[in-house]
């Protein structure tokens, strides 16, 4: 179902824990969607540290070989931007 859309956006991957049989499926839908359709991939993991999400090194590999293959990876650092609000908001208080 999600390998026919042309751009398929993934949030999050690494925050909740995945089954082996997951993990297979995960590395399914990038096979299908390798070098046919765009997909968005966000996580706070890094890639050195993969196979701690999808629990199996090789698989983790064989997904990051994919996804990065004719990528663009994009880091972002500094404050969360969903709380910085609320952290502005509590220090203007104490302020």
């Amino acid at each position: 179902h999600y390998a026919k859309y042309k751009l398929l956006i993934i949030d999050e991957i690494g925050y909740l824990p995945i089954s082996k049989e997951e993990a297979n499926m995960f590395f399914q839908l990038i096979n299908k969607r390798y070098e046919k359709s765009s997909t968005i991939i966000t996580t706070n993991k890094e890639f050195s540290k993969w196979h701690e999400i999808f629990g199996d090194v090789t698989i983790a590999n064989a997904i990051l070989d994919r996804l990065l293959h004719h990528s663009t990876v994009e880091k972002i650092t500094g404050k969360s931007y969903r709380v910085k609000d609320k952290i502005f908001t509590s220090n203007s208080k104490n302020n």
